[in-house]
């Protein structure tokens, strides 16, 4: 397994630093230049350069054709904007099942044009429908208002009626006879209830009924009657969707002045007003009316819906083919808008930055683009040679491209510098597993990655959403993780906070004891790989997996940094500072070793040592160190671990102090004595003016750049442009100010950083102890099972056990694990050899932000 995976991380690498990248020149002629950017975003390794940086984007060549595609892209847009508002899904024909659009050869004119007119018609058939959508949908709105006006208004005036037949009159004149009364009562009885009032009627925001009751009461200073009833089912904005719920009201006033402010004040309020008759039988026939048309609009309405829906679901079978096209066609032109043009050749000129390697499958495009689009005159590729920085390009492929981007995070290496990437692939997932060792753990993760493996092809066309996008983008990363978290759980031999008997322990338990402390004995056995099994549920197993663990991250972390460091020499030798050698890694690596390194083989020489046939008792290996600082040339009897312990510290303590200032002067003293060289040779700095001195007089050379361009078709533009290029020059204070930081800043970031790898014990001991806890607390309490009760109780609690496994132990645990794993690469490893001040390297790629279907 191993094998199979330093073959996938190195199978397309073939030397530790970046890509060779090459500078090359393209000599396009105008009618091949679409399909050429098209073959070469295609394949995707080529960035381009700006051969027209003083020209306004807007007065450009090809300005034109962006604005029609960007005009054609706002129409797919609308198209998509469109289907997501629809309240019943529409299926989107997925890009991998769309009949391509060939927008490349001799009818790429065509194809684009019948685009446009295409997207036109859809479009103005969109907005036809929708407009027509939008104004029934009003005047449906209207009509169901003015219905609701018209019942409730009918209500109100038949709940008046009613009470009509409960009015008295009383007569002042007692004298009169009964009959008259009864008359008079028979007279006012029989008549419908007149009223002189006349009234205003409509519907309003339910929300402001309230300040439309005050703001009319302080108007009409009490001069009206008002009622008011809530209208049950809400009123849904076609555009926004936005629900709204109103009332209707009626108002009695008495006198044209007093209806007009009313009028004035309900329109100002947002209310809509509608007219309606006192005369019941015209409001009944006014609602029978309201009704038909109302049914005549919804039907119309429902048609219109239905026509529209379909005209959706044609534009969603070639919603993702426009997309595609739009977008490399705005990708294609913008790239074109990159090159200048020639006008003696009437070609396009364009330069860029490829990697070397590549250059053949380029060439081989050139010759692909020039057959598609029926040309004989192809496309000319000439490498140009430059002392420019190229942009640091590194190869991955699925399994490298995860720890790749986290190394790219922290910074952009240099061209050719060595890609911390490459060694992160087993570096990172092996620190991982130090902080998260457990075989049944690891499985979980393990098998979690293999599944999203498996299925990665099916789950890549799916839209994961955000969180589980980046689980699935780095799936190999969470592989290699679960896998040597096996590989430490093993060590530890933990699983789910239990013990494997794979081999004979070293330790026997006597069974006949009746001590009420057990002591084991050494049957001597010794446990072949791991931790013995005979350490688990002893008491004193947390005190030797605490100090087992602790001196293990020391080991580890010393040894993580004295790799880091050794990346240096392949860097000085690669860019020619082979003195940094003896200025820089030298030191550096003798101060690490003189300290750390020593702790280190202090802490294997004390495994090694059987104690209890020693006479002397173990060291403290802390006390030792920091006795060996506070006290040089003599060691306490407690703290003497081999003999002649104190002549080799005062040594190494010797070697330690001599590397400061050696890191302090060796680099800045060099730096000095060659810019000394340098004045004394006349290599000094000249201003502008003397520049210009000496090409346009003296024996300096002139050329234009009409000269220079006909110089191997273009190999003397490059070269005139480096020569402009000059490194900044930096003042010698600013090197020995520099040189002082980095080193206090090494100085100290080795005792900072050993003591950052602690963290490798401490979260491991954590997750042990989490783990134990929460078998402690669940499945332990119910085992064995007893009875059918038992076991239901047994599968119940195993679920929880099982949920807080994944939720608490894998994912919180191993965030938590994996971001530790990330600042010890970032800060502990990067910092040692790491230079960064590189430029990314972004070729033209239509895979690059390929939209997920």
């Amino acid at each position: 397994m191993l094998d199979f995976i330093v073959y996938a991380a190195y199978q397309n690498i073939t030397t530790p630093g970046s890509e060779e990248m090459s500078l090359v020149q393209l000599f396009v002629p105008t009618e091949v230049a679409h399909d050429t950017v098209n073959e070469l975003g295609e394949l995707g390794n080529v960035q381009f350069k700006d051969m027209n940086p003083n020209v306004n984007p807007f007065q450009r060549s090809f300005i034109g054709e962006i604005r029609r595609v960007d005009e054609m892209a706002r129409r797919v847009r609308f198209f998509a904007t469109q289907i997501e508002k629809e309240k019943t899904a529409i299926p989107i024909r997925p890009l991998y099942d769309s009949a391509p659009l060939i927008t490349v050869g001799p009818r790429a004119a065509q194809t684009l044009d019948e685009l446009d007119v295409t997207l036109a018609e859809h479009e103005q058939r969109l907005t036809q429908m929708n407009d027509s959508f939008l104004k029934l949908s009003a005047n449906t709105k209207e009509l169901i208002e003015a219905r609701h006006v018209l019942r409730e208004t009918a209500v109100f005036f038949d709940r008046a009626n009613d009470r009509s037949a409960d009015i008295r009159q009383s007569f002042d004149d007692s004298s009169a006879p009964l009959l008259q009364h009864d008359d008079a009562e028979n007279q006012y009885g029989s008549a419908s209830v007149q009223f002189d009032l006349e009234f205003v009627a409509g519907t309003i925001d339910r929300a402001r009924v309230p300040t439309f009751e005050r703001v009319l009461w302080r108007v009409l200073r009490g001069n009206l009657y008002m009622n008011h009833t809530d209208i049950n089912e809400p009123f849904v904005d076609p555009v926004s969707g936005d629900e709204t719920r109103k009332n209707v009201f009626i108002i009695f006033a008495h006198g044209d002045a007093l209806l007009a402010k009313i009028r004035k004040v309900a329109e100002s309020m947002g209310a809509t007003l509608y007219p309606i008759d006192a005369n019941s039988q015209k409001r009944s026939e006014a609602l029978r009316d309201v009704t038909v048309r109302l049914e005549d609009l919804q039907t119309a309405l429902y048609h219109t819906g239905e026509t529209r829906r379909q005209e959706l679901t044609k534009v969603a079978e070639r919603l993702r083919s426009w997309q595609d096209v739009t977008r490399k066609e705005k990708m294609i032109y913008e790239t074109l808008n990159l090159f200048s043009y020639d006008v003696r050749r009437k070609t396009l000129i364009a330069e860029g930055w490829v990697p070397t390697r590549d250059i053949p499958q380029i060439q081989l495009a050139l010759r692909n683009a020039t057959e598609e689009s029926g040309t004989s005159v192809p496309p000319i590729l000439h490498e140009l040679s430059t002392h420019k920085k190229p942009p640091t390009y590194h190869r991955t492929n699925k399994l490298t491209v995860g720890f790749q981007t986290i190394m790219d995070a922290y910074g952009i290496a240099r061209y050719q510098e060595v890609n911390p990437g490459l060694f992160a692939v087993i570096t990172f997932p092996f620190l991982f597993s130090v902080m998260f060792g457990d075989i049944g753990h690891g499985i979980i993760i393990f098998l979690a990655a293999l599944y999203m493996i498996t299925r990665e092809r099916a789950l890549a066309k799916q839209d994961l959403g955000e969180i589980f996008g980046q689980f699935f983008f780095g799936r190999y990363i969470i592989l290699l993780m679960g896998l040597f978290s096996v590989y430490s759980g093993l060590l530890y031999n933990d699983i789910f906070s239990k013990t494997l008997h794979l081999f004979h322990s070293g330790w026997d338990f006597p069974e006949d004891s009746n001590s009420t402390i057990i002591t084991a004995t050494n049957n001597g056995h010794v446990y072949p790989f791991g931790l013995d099994p005979g350490w688990h549920g002893a008491e004193n197993n947390l005190v030797f997996t605490n100090s087992y663990k602790m001196k293990m991250s020391i080991v580890l972390g010393v040894c993580h940094m004295t790799f880091a460091l050794c990346l240096q020499l392949p860097n000085y030798f690669k860019f020619n500072t082979k003195s940094d050698i003896y200025t820089q890694f030298i030191p550096q690596i003798v101060f690490l070793m003189s300290i750390f390194g020593y702790l280190v083989v202090c802490i294997l020489y004390k495994w090694s040592v059987d104690w209890n046939a020693s006479s002397a008792s173990p060291p403290s290996l802390l006390n030792m160190l920091i006795a060996m600082f506070l006290s040089p040339g003599s060691v306490a009897p407690e703290l003497v671990l081999y003999p002649g312990q104190a002549f080799v510290q005062t040594v190494l303590l010797g070697l330690a102090a001599v590397c400061v200032p050696i890191l302090l002067i060796a680099k800045p003293y060099l730096i000095w004595k060659d810019m000394q060289q340098h004045k004394a040779g006349g290599y000094i700095g000249l201003p502008e003016g003397d520049h210009e001195g000496l090409t346009s007089g003296g024996n300096g050379r002139h050329s234009t750049d009409e000269q220079l361009e006909g110089e191997e078709e273009g190999n003397g533009r490059a070269i005139a442009e480096d020569a402009n290029d000059h490194e900044e020059e930096h003042d010698f204070s600013e090197v020995v100010v520099h040189q002082v930081i980095h080193t206090i800043e090494f100085c100290l970031g080795c005792i900072s950083h050993t003591a950052s790898y602690l963290r490798l014990w401490a979260l491991s001991l954590a997750h042990a102890q989490l783990s134990e806890v929460l078998w402690g607390m669940t499945i332990e309490n119910v085992l064995p099972p007893g009875g059918i009760i038992g076991w239901i109780l047994l599968v119940l609690v195993g679920a929880f056990w099982f949920a807080g496994t994944v939720g608490v132990l894998c994912l919180m645990e191993g965030l938590s694990a994996f971001l530790h794993a990330l600042r010890l690469h970032w800060v502990e490893g990067n910092s040692k050899h790491f230079m960064g001040e590189g430029i990314e390297f972004t070729p033209l790629s239509f895979a690059a932000d390929q939209p997920v279907d």
